[in-house]
């Protein structure tokens, strides 16, 4: 789950600095990526990302110091990431828009939680 919660929250950190930057090439742009709407969708998700970035990050502080405050950091990030790859996996099907790539991401975003959920709330409940 470690390599799981780097690769993710470093991505959310780096996938909001490169679009601050308007570094992500033309050709791998979402379709009517310079809409306003869609450009406030996107930024929409800013918060979130953020949010699931420090809970995961420091659901991995946590676990490296001992402390069991890592299982609810780590249950919140989870939730949030799924909910995050849902709302953008949902939105792009409702607009008949399947680009793979884009897909591809979003679709990590909802699987990868889901293997390791039910063991977090498992261990959560057996902690009590």
């Amino acid at each position: 789950m470690k390599w799981f919660f780097y690769v993710t929250d470093v991505g959310f950190l780096l996938y909001w600095l490169i679009t601050l930057l308007h570094v992500i090439p033309e050709s791998m742009l979402f379709k009517d990526y310079h809409n306003p709407l869609l450009v406030s969708w996107n930024w929409s998700f800013l918060p979130l990302d953020l949010f699931i970035s420090f809970t995961g990050l420091m659901a991995l502080y946590f676990y490296r110091k001992g402390k069991d405050t890592w299982r609810n950091f780590s249950l919140i990030s989870l939730v949030l990431t799924f909910c995050s790859g849902l709302q953008a996996i949902a939105f792009w099907a409702i607009r008949f828009d399947f680009d793979w790539i884009w897909w591809v991401f979003n679709l990590y975003l909802m699987i990868y939680p889901l293997f390791f959920l039910p063991k977090l709330l498992i261990q959560s409940k057996l902690a009590r």
